[in-house]
């Protein structure tokens, strides 16, 4: 079992295209298939690692740019050398997933061969998503610092703040919530891509 992730820009006909430079800062994740551009302002990747899921979906609900699908089953093998020339069920549930996630409020669903497991992942990522959306600019600043191992007295001198204030940015932001949604959303990817209940 993989996980097929097909994205699609939203509202792509009166913005800037976001496909390239999205595709250069994803090129770093670990993929079964590399994401790559399928037709127009959409791309597509094939992932086996949870975390990676995790951290894909992440920085996708970050942009609030993008109808996230992903689609969880078998492949036709051997996989070719193209993400968006490999065949089987998984594709299938990806294109189902993506043209829901179009008209979802969160702009993400899940589908996969038992749908009790996929709507649970779904539902996670709505919950992440609303959590990631009401988080600012400056919660975001935080969450980041923190997120690459700096302490809350470092982050508070980057930012020119005090320790207390990175505490407070980092509650308002949601920074432990958000730690344990990515966390949820790895295992419950975990137990979808081994064929387990969940």
């Amino acid at each position: 079992m993989v996980a097929v992730v097909t994205v699609d820009q939203i509202a792509s006909r009166g913005a800037a295209d976001l496909v390239e430079p999205t595709l250069g800062e994803l090129a770093g994740i670990p993929a079964a298939r590399a994401f790559e551009r399928t037709a127009g302002d959409e791309f597509q990747g094939v992932l086996d690692d949870p975390a990676a899921v995790a951290g894909v979906v992440e920085y996708l609900l970050r942009s609030d740019a993008w109808s996230v699908g992903i689609g969880f089953g078998e492949v036709d093998l051997p996989l070719p050398a193209s993400a968006r020339a490999g065949r089987g069920a998984a594709y299938q549930h990806a294109r189902a997933a993506v043209d829901a996630a179009k008209r979802a409020p969160w702009r993400a669903c899940v589908r996969g061969p038992d749908p009790g497991p996929a709507g649970a992942l779904e539902a996670a990522l709505w919950l992440w998503a609303a959590l990631l959306a009401r988080r600012t600019h400056r919660g975001w600043e935080v969450t980041d610092l923190l997120d690459r191992g700096a302490s809350h007295a470092q982050a508070a001198r980057s930012l020119g703040i005090t320790p207390p204030a990175v505490s407070q940015r980092a509650r308002a932001a949601g920074i432990v919530e958000g730690r344990r949604a990515r966390e949820l959303t790895s295992y419950l990817t975990a137990r979808l891509l081994d064929g387990s209940e969940v």
